[in-house]
């Protein structure tokens, strides 16, 4: 597998400082901003914010379906010990499903939302696939945090996706509130790069997924942004929704509530910044974790 030129160093044994990004935020051209859903002034928002936030952008009964197939999967012991499936450290409850679309005819369905697909193509301007989806579950009083990151730190260097043209879509599936841990975002963390210190151990993901070490950003560096730009934590009914940029700073805390928190993810990564030799050195993690099999473009249900 042939390793492309690496134009965002990281996990290396000495600190490199953060530096500008070097990939355009928006990648549609001037002209033709406004051409999708998006208002010309929210893509001009994500450009400089790094995320967008739609309050009860899904219908809230339509979300009650998913939520149950959820609640469905939360009782399912073969699950639990099938690979894709990250448990809470020490814990029996479940942490993450990964490859949620792979898994669900109806979570399936959703990644090819018509509405959802064009604001993605219209801000990466390129037809899309996934690269990743997840569900991130919270339980109440037992649902931990994680810790700030840039998504596109790991998957640059875990996974090997080249350049920064791909985004997340989280789509609240019970209520987020400020008690059980929402997600947290840095405004403007997006511009910025910033290599991480540690070699990366084979098998990193095994531990990663559920207590992050690796590829977490400085504290002088965090300060700078946080002091610069603040901390924004969306909240919202199910059906909301936050699309946030690969680079974008995030993180969030344990749910210290008694209501679950529970938020589903599709990345979505353009056809032309597929994946290929993990900048690590690494071998490449598994499928449920970087899609490397299916490019194919999405096509709207």
């Amino acid at each position: 597998m042939i390793r492309a030129q690496d134009l965002f160093p990281t996990r290396l044994e000495r600190k490199l400082g953060m530096f500008e990004r070097l990939d355009p935020v928006v990648h549609t051209p001037e002209e033709r901003l406004s051409d999708g859903p998006l208002s010309e002034e929210k893509v001009r928002e994500f450009d400089e914010r790094g995320f967008l936030f739609f309050d009860s952008f899904f219908d809230k009964g339509e979300m009650e379906k998913f939520v149950q197939e959820l609640q469905e999967y939360e009782e399912d012991e073969d699950l639990k010990v099938s690979e894709g499936t990250v448990l809470e450290p020490g814990k029996q409850e479940i942490r993450s499903i990964f490859g949620i679309h792979e898994i669900s005819e109806r979570f399936d369905r959703l990644t090819r939302n018509p509405q959802l697909l064009k604001i993605v193509q219209q801000l990466l301007d390129s037809d899309v696939y996934i690269h990743q989806s997840r569900i991130n579950y919270k339980p109440g009083f037992k649902g931990k945090g994680f810790n700030w990151h840039s998504d596109f730190e790991t998957w640059h260097s875990e996974d090997g996706m080249p350049r920064m043209r791909c985004l997340s879509c989280s789509i609240v599936m019970t209520d987020n509130n400020e008690f059980n841990g929402p997600l947290m975002l840095i405004p403007g963390s997006q511009k910025y790069f910033i290599p991480c210190v540690g070699r990366t151990p084979e098998d990193n993901y095994k531990e990663s997924l559920k207590i992050q070490n690796l590829g977490v950003p400085d504290a002088a560096s965090l300060t700078q942004l946080m002091n610069k730009n603040s901390i924004e934590a969306p909240k919202g009914p199910p059906g909301s929704l936050i699309i946030f940029e690969c680079n974008t700073l995030h993180a969030s805390n344990a749910n210290m509530s008694c209501w679950p928190r529970s938020n589903l993810f599709f990345v979505y990564n353009s056809v032309h910044n597929t994946p290929g030799a993990p900048f690590c050195g690494n071998r490449p993690r598994p499928e449920f974790l970087a899609n490397r099999k299916n490019w194919a473009p999405l096509k709207p249900v």
